[in-house]
């Protein structure tokens, strides 16, 4: 690909990157950067070489120039119309590619929600992610995880099922049985005190920006749905909207492999 005179040598990185089919967090990673950067910068890069959509920044990077653009008077709208209706395409697809696998899994969770995971860590922005399966009396399970630091995992590992204080964001789920939504997680007063979860969550975990949405069969809690990022980012209405999405698809998978392992049971 050509170097574009436009772009700074980061932006031209990036450029290339997403022309290539990389993801913002697969972006984000190879450079050292938060999504949240990549698109900023991806914005920025639309609006500078007037492109619309991939496939035209690809083509523009690839030396076919475009003629001047006669309906582009306002460059700024059109980069970020242009990345929303991707990012939204991208959300639809990884939707359905959810839907598929939960079919042709045959119960297999360890196909499923690693999935699930992949696909809610690249659209929420996150940085790790863990299903809890429910176990009663305020007690959960991690019982698939993703992108999780090696010391949170230990932690998670070794506690194998454990109680939730009624004040930790997993406690406060299971009493609302509502979406709890945690700005910043060292900002609470649980955080001074010795509450074991609350310290493998922040201080192992790195975590700052937390959501845990309930996973609910009916009106019985069955697990919690959680996304973590470790810097202060608090998740907007329209990114837990999309996570209570592969809740709802992970209670799908729960409830598959339930009903298949039952029907196997009876034969």
């Amino acid at each position: 690909m050509l170097d574009d005179p436009k772009l700074s040598p980061r932006e031209q990185q990036i450029a290339e990157s997403y022309a290539a089919g990389c993801n913002y967090q697969e972006i984000a990673a190879d450079l050292h950067i938060a999504p949240t950067t990549v698109r900023t910068h991806l914005a920025t890069i639309y609006r500078k070489l007037e492109v619309s959509s991939k496939i035209d920044l690809a083509d523009r990077l690839n030396g076919q120039n475009q003629g001047p653009r006669g309906n582009v008077d306002h460059p700024a709208i059109i980069s970020e119309l242009a990345l929303s209706l991707e990012e939204a395409l991208s959300r639809e697809k990884a939707q359905s590619e959810v839907l598929r696998i939960i079919g042709a899994s045959q119960g297999d969770l360890n196909l499923v929600m690693p999935a699930i995971l992949r696909y809610a860590l690249d659209l929420c922005d996150a940085e790790f992610g863990i299903l809890f399966e429910y176990r009663g009396k305020k007690r959960f399970q991690a019982s698939f995880t993703l992108g999780i630091p090696t010391a949170f995992q230990g932690w998670l590992d070794d506690s194998g099922i454990f109680g939730v204080s009624e004040h930790t964001g997993l406690g406060r789920m299971v009493s609302n049985k509502t979406t709890v939504n945690i700005i910043d997680v060292k900002s609470e007063a649980i955080y001074r005190t010795d509450d074991p979860l609350r310290f493998a969550t922040a201080d192992l975990g790195g975590a700052r920006s937390f959501v845990a949405i309930p996973m609910l069969v009916a009106d019985r809690l069955v697990g919690a749905f959680t996304v973590y990022r470790q810097s202060v980012r608090p998740f907007s209405e329209e990114t837990l909207r999309l996570a209570q999405i592969f809740a709802a698809q992970s209670v799908i998978a729960l409830e598959n492999a339930r009903l298949i392992s039952d029907s196997g049971t009876e034969r």
